[in-house]
Order: structure tokens, then C-alpha cells, then sequence
């Protein structure tokens, strides 16, 4: 179960990617930088995405899922999903599942996929057999859904809305706990699974479109239909990311021997930019993640209380992406009190600064010199991957390949056989053993790359 969670963490980043193209759109569709028709369309455009997020999760959770990430999955998510909505909307028309129904299609499209892919069927049936017959299945399997939403969604509404009710009660404390467990869930790659609930379906903001009462769930989609009140479990990860992080990388460089500081510098300063720019944070954090773990918790009490305090001073700022100075700018008239980001991130800035400074000289923490050490001996290597095959056990002991964004994620016969340090060498940061058949390494951002290389060597 923890590895089929993981796994769909990671198939969520696929139809995420899409949302910041979308929120651009949306944004460029407000009036103020474009007027008439032109705003019209791309409002129009964008809103194409955010009223039909149910569908994409669908077609992009069965993507992420199957093996191969073969379209056929894909479709049949779609079929899903479209299958489920009409058959719980014609027994109760005040059915919403919001993209619940999009992610439960998604992981029963994937997970039939790769069961039925396959299958062999009598010879008169023989055009049905094999990914023809995933579609067929997961309709089959869309109705069942369809009518158990019908009947007993309501029950599950009651209960989303109770633990909504629950979060939005405790105020800035609720803002605290959800920013704390987003950083914390990062090493498992679960904290997607969280953000889709804050993000997508938490709270509800009921406006006009076309001239018809349409709803908006989520923080996120409640931000860019217009919702002032949304932006609350987005707002303090501008001050993380633009200011926060940055700060701790300076901590790190300051703190790092001498002899490694100017190719340490180098490697802090893009991290720190990327964060800054672009809000892409993993990066960065996993060059301290496994270290460092006590400076990790640090970043995570610290997120929670940066949320916390944006949400103390009512500044109201979404993003499309991450909390990046691009989504800032892009989005800037669309927040609220967005101007206050600025004198909280410097504060922030500070605080992030000092605590992580003396966490790492009080505890003596070893970070850029351990990753610089491990930079030497992977640039020995003169074919990376053969070089992960060898470490993975050989080509007998590799079932798959997979990646995400920072992560190799890969299915084996025995994980416990592979040694951490032989991935050490190889520039991994960490070493993940979710259960004896599955190992991640992490790598950063390479670590897509280095799946491709593996897969080419594999064939």
C-alpha cells in the first residue's frame, strides 16, 4: 500500500504540470493585460483546464500508473472518469466528487492496465484481447463506481467536509500542521497526495460562468475563479521559497571548509536560484535531506510557521506552478496584500538564516563537503548506466525502471542485496527501501535522465 501511494504521488505530477500553462492562460484572460476577445479566449482556455481537472487527474493518473506509461491506460481513464460522472449525476444529481473521482479512475485505469494488458481471449473475441480490453474493463469498472458514488458519496462528502470544517477551524494553526507535513511527506513522495486535497478540494466558491452557477474546489481553483478567501495554503510558500530557502542555502556555504567553498558555492547558488525563480525546491532540500535530517525538520517548522504568518497577515496569493517570483509576478494582481510578502520573506529570511547557521555548527552537520565528495567519484564513472545496473544487482534483479522529478524509483527481486554506498558513489543522496522489491535512489533532477540511460541500456 505505502508503495502503490508513492507511486501515485508520483503519477500526480503528471497532470499537475499542466496547471501552471492553464493558470497563465486564466491569467492573461483577467482583462488587465489583454481586453475583448483576445482576454476572452484565454480565460476562456484556461478555464477549460480547471473545469475539467477531474478528467485530466484521470487520463494523467492511469498514464503515470501504467507500465510503460502506454496511452492506452490513458484512455481508459478517460472513459472512466466520463462513465463514472454520468452514472453518479443520473442517480443523485447533487453528486460532486471534485477530482476524487478523477485520482479513484486513475489508480483503477493504471492498476487494470497492468493486469490486463496482456490478456489473451478466445480467437472470435481476439480484436477485444490484450490493451484493447483495458478500456472495456475499467468502463465496466467506472459503472460499479458510479453507483456506489450515487448511493453513498454523500456519506464521504459528510466526512471531507467535516475534516475541512476541522482545518479551517483550528486557523492558523491548521495552516501550521498542513505546511509542516507538506515538507515532511516530501522523502516519501506523499505530500502530492496531501496537496490534492488542500489544493483541489478543500473548500467550495460558487461563481458565474457563462451565466450559470458553477463551483470551484480547492484552494488553488478557488484562487483563479476569483475566490478572495482562497490562497491560504499557498501564500506563506512564497516566503519559503523566494527568501527562506535561499537564506538557508547561504547557512549551508558559510558553514562548509574552505577548500570545498568555491565549487559549493556554485552548486548552492543554482539551487538557491531555482527555489527562488521557480520554486522548484527538491533540489535544494535534498542536498541536506538525508545529511541533515535534523536541518530538514528545521525547514519543516519552519514552512508551517511561514504559512501561518501569511495567513495571520491575510495575504491572499495563489500560484499555478509553485511559489516562485515568476507565479509572484504573474499573479500579483490577483492576490491579496501580496505586497507584504516582501517584508515577511525578509523576515523569514533572517529566521531561516540564524537557526540553521547554529543548528549546523551546534551539531556540527557535514553537508557540502559529504555532496561534493560524492560529485568526485560519479564524475569517475565512464558509463552511468551500466554503472546503476551493476549497483542495482545486475539485469537479473531489475523488474522496472521509473523516475520522478528527484527520484529513481525502481522494482527489484531483492532491494536488501544492494549496498547504499555503491549508490553513494554514484552521486545518490539517499537510498529509500519502501519494501523488498522496490528501491529509490535519490539523485535530483538527473534523475529522469539517468532512468532513460538505464531503460536504453536495459533494451
Amino acid at each position: 500500500m505505502f508503495n502503490l501511494l508513492q507511486r501515485i504521488g508520483k503519477a500526480l505530477m503528471t497532470p499537475i504540470a499542466v496547471l501552471p500553462v492553464a493558470a497563465l492562460l486564466l491569467r492573461l484572460g483577467f482583462g488587465d493585460i489583454f481586453d475583448g476577445q483576445i482576454a476572452f479566449i484565454m480565460k476562456s482556455a484556461g478555464e477549460a483546464v480547471f473545469s475539467n481537472l477531474d478528467l485530466l487527474f484521470g487520463v494523467g493518473i492511469a498514464y503515470g500508473l501504467a507500465k510503460n506509461n502506454d496511452g492506452a491506460a490513458a484512455l481508459s481513464g478517460a472513459i472512466g472518469v466520463l462513465i463514472a460522472k454520468a452514472v453518479y449525476i443520473s442517480i443523485d444529481k447533487d453528486v460532486n466528487m471534485g477530482v476524487f473521482v478523477g485520482i479513484i479512475i486513475g489508480v483503477l485505469a493504471g492498476i487494470l492496465y497492468n493486469r490486463f494488458h496482456n490478456i489473451k481471449l478466445p480467437e472470435f473475441l481476439g480484436f477485444f484481447g490484450e490493451k484493447r480490453f483495458v478500456p472495456i474493463i475499467t468502463s465496466l469498472a467506472a459503472i460499479l463506481v458510479g453507483v456506489l458514488a450515487g448511493y453513498f458519496w454523500h456519506y464521504a462528502q459528510s466526512g471531507i467536509d467535516a475534516f475541512s470544517n476541522a482545518i479551517i477551524g483550528l486557523d492558523e494553526l491548521g495552516t501550521f500542521i498542513y505546511g509542516v507535513l507538506n515538507r515532511l511527506l516530501i522523502p516519501l513522495g506523499l505530500h502530492h497526495i496531501l496537496n490534492s486535497v488542500f489544493w483541489f478540494q478543500l473548500g467550495e466558491y460558487t461563481h458565474l460562468k457563462d451565466g450559470v452557477e458553477v463551483v470551484a474546489n480547492g484552494d488553488l481553483h478557488r484562487f483563479f475563479a476569483g475566490d478572495k478567501t482562497a490562497g491560504i495554503y499557498m501564500s506563506g510558500f512564497y516566503v519559503v521559497m523566494m527568501f527562506g530557502l535561499p537564506a538557508m542555502a547561504y547557512a549551508i556555504y558559510l558553514n562548509t571548509p574552505k577548500s570545498y567553498r568555491k565549487k559549493a558555492g556554485a552548486i548552492l547558488a543554482g539551487v538557491a536560484f531555482t527555489s527562488f525563480l521557480t520554486g522548484i525546491t527538491e533540489p535544494l532540500e535534498f542536498l541536506f535531506l538525508f545529511v541533515a535530517p535534523l536541518l530538514f525538520v528545521l525547514h519543516a517548522l519552519l514552512t508551517g510557521l511561514a504559512l501561518a504568518a501569511a495567513q495571520m497577515l491575510d495575504i491572499h496569493a495563489g500560484f499555478g506552478f509553485s511559489a516562485g517570483f515568476i507565479d509572484y509576478i504573474i499573479n500579483y494582481k490577483l492576490a491579496t496584500r501580496p505586497l507584504l510578502i516582501l517584508p515577511l520573506g525578509a523576515v523569514f529570511a533572517v529566521i531561516y538564516f540564524i537557526t540553521s547557521y547554529y543548528t549546523i555548527k551546534l551539531f556540527k552537520l557535514k553537508i557540502m563537503d559529504t555532496e561534493l565528495q560524492e560529485d568526485t567519484s560519479s564524475e569517475q564513472i565512464s558509463d552511468e548506466a551500466l554503472a546503476f545496473i551493476k549497483a542495482l544487482g545486475g539485469v537479473d534483479n531489475i523488474l522496472h525502471t521509473d523516475a520522478c522529478i528527484t527520484r529513481l524509483r525502481m522494482g527489484v527481486n531483492d532491494s536488501s542485496l544492494l549496498k547504499d554506498k555503491d549508490f553513494t558513489a554514484l552521486g545518490a543522496k539517499g537510498v529509500i527501501r519502501p519494501d523488498k522489491k522496490s528501491i529509490q535512489i535519490i539523485l535530483g533532477t538527473k534523475a529522469e535522465k539517468v532512468a532513460e540511460k538505464i531503460k536504453e541500456a536495459l533494451k
